[in-house]
């Protein structure tokens, strides 16, 4: 036996279950952006060890497609999702102890930091991918594409919100100041996501199991890369996140070498960031919703249209760096969140919709082989960020060169992305109905009349 929830999920249930992707977020950002800050400034550690760390976290989420094909096996979304926010809120604590412990005894503080890490990567994933899961069987075919970018802009809120109200506690800075912001974070998000999660999965009903419901893992996964939509499209996903990743975690430490920025003046600019990155979702959402009859309100022309700008965004971080204090350092990085926003709102549309198609009942696993696809870009994006950003500095001794080489990289790589995600909507337009072909072969009769052929 089996069990499946019937009923679709309302706009109450779709929030509910953004509000654990903003208690997520919330958790995430000071790992990502204010510790690793710290280990690199104010620790005065190479680059590559937060980078490692971070890149260990993001390899564990490789699990992402076993989850996914265990929920397409009818397991309940809700207690991986609870489990996995309490693992997330033990390593967002404990990630932070380590950094006082660090101080004084670096080994022991490594170690707890790499247990943190771990517990991050693993926490991240359970309640991540069983997440998305539950809303791509739950919500409404028509409702896919706003349920997926409200459900991602609530977690750039926890982002954001985070970043801004930590940073304001944070100063002046101390390890002890850390450890205390970081635990009431990690508490208060794990509260609200056992809270916002509970009852919305709703009462299971029981089906009888098929043989072909329950394959082997390693078939399940093999047919879903075998099909075409779902292969580029991970792709897809690959390269632009790893254009995406490789500055998370070489900005703050750009912002605090090249521009003397303090801890709370740099975890502020990650605030200012991930504050574009909403602005862009929301205004992509409301564009494709009022445009959607028109060839530009495409989620594909915004797609390619973000990537381009990130582009054009990151070739700006390039100027700051020869520009120094003088350069608009607060705008460029909000155009870059906003670019950033446009082209993860348009690409999460598709993402739903992809998500349901081919052979039923391989959601789970389609969502599993994406996320695990954006984990290995992060991994190895935020690990060669800052292993680029050390050998640099070390070739040529210089922080400007280092750290501008690294956006001038991620420049192409926006470029490539868009690239990709043409392929990708060129593959998955729909084949043009019986109707639609008879016209077209009118429309060219005439045209071969018109020419006097």
């Amino acid at each position: 036996m089996s069990t499946v929830t019937s009923a679709n999920l309302g706009w109450l249930g779709i929030i509910r279950l953004g509000l654990v992707q903003t208690a997520l977020g919330a958790i995430v950002v000071l790992t990502t952006s204010t510790i690793n800050r710290v280990m690199v400034v104010e620790l005065a550690l190479p680059a590559m060890l937060p980078g490692a760390l971070v890149g260990w976290h993001y390899a564990l989420q490789m699990l992402r497609p076993r989850w996914g094909f265990g929920t397409d096996q009818g397991r309940r979304s809700t207690p991986w999702i609870i489990g996995g926010m309490a693992i997330l809120a033990v390593g967002g604590a404990l990630t932070a102890a380590s950094i006082g412990i660090m101080a004084e005894y670096f080994v022991a503080g490594l170690l707890t930091a790499f247990v943190g890490f771990t517990l991050i990567g693993i926490g991240v994933g359970a309640a991540g991918t069983s997440l998305l899961v539950l809303l791509a069987k739950r919500v409404a075919p028509e409702r896919k594409a706003a349920a997926a970018s409200t459900v991602w802009l609530m977690m750039i809120a926890g982002f954001a919100i985070t970043a801004l109200t930590a940073g304001k506690f944070l100063d002046p800075y101390s390890h002890a100041r850390l450890l205390a912001v970081a635990s009431v974070i990690s508490l208060i998000a794990f509260a609200l996501a056992t809270v916002a999660v509970w009852g919305v999965e709703g009462a299971a009903v029981s089906k009888p199991a098929t043989q072909a419901d329950r394959p082997a893992f390693k078939d399940a996964l093999a047919e879903v890369w075998a099909e075409p939509s779902a292969r580029l499209f991970a792709i897809f996903v690959f390269v632009s996140m790893l254009a995406y990743s490789a500055q998370d975690l070489i900005l703050e430490p750009f912002a605090g070498a090249l521009f003397a920025m303090t801890p709370g003046a740099s975890t502020k600019l990650s605030g200012i960031q991930h504050g574009g990155v909403f602005a862009g979702m929301v205004a992509v959402a409301v564009a494709c919703r009022a445009l959607g009859h028109r060839r530009i309100g495409s989620p594909v022309v915004w797609t390619v249209g973000g990537c381009i700008a990130s582009a054009v965004a990151m070739v700006g971080l390039v100027l700051a760096g020869s520009a120094g204090p003088s350069w608009p350092l607060n705008a460029n990085v909000a155009f870059l969140g906003f670019a950033n926003g446009v082209y993860a709102g348009a690409a999460i549309g598709s993402m739903m919709t992809l998500a349901t198609s081919g052979t039923t009942g391989r959601e789970g696993t389609r969502m599993g082989v994406w996320g695990a696809a954006q984990a290995v870009a992060f991994g190895i994006g935020g690990f060669a960020g800052t292993v680029a950003v050390d050998l640099t500095r070390f070739l040529f001794g210089s922080p400007v060169i280092a750290y501008t080489s690294v956006f001038a990289l991620e420049a192409l790589l926006f470029l490539a992305a868009a690239a990709l995600a043409l392929q990708v909507a060129k593959l998955t337009s729909p084949a043009p109905t019986p109707r639609a072909a008879a016209r077209l072969l009118q429309d060219d009769d005439h045209f071969a009349l018109a020419a006097g052929r």
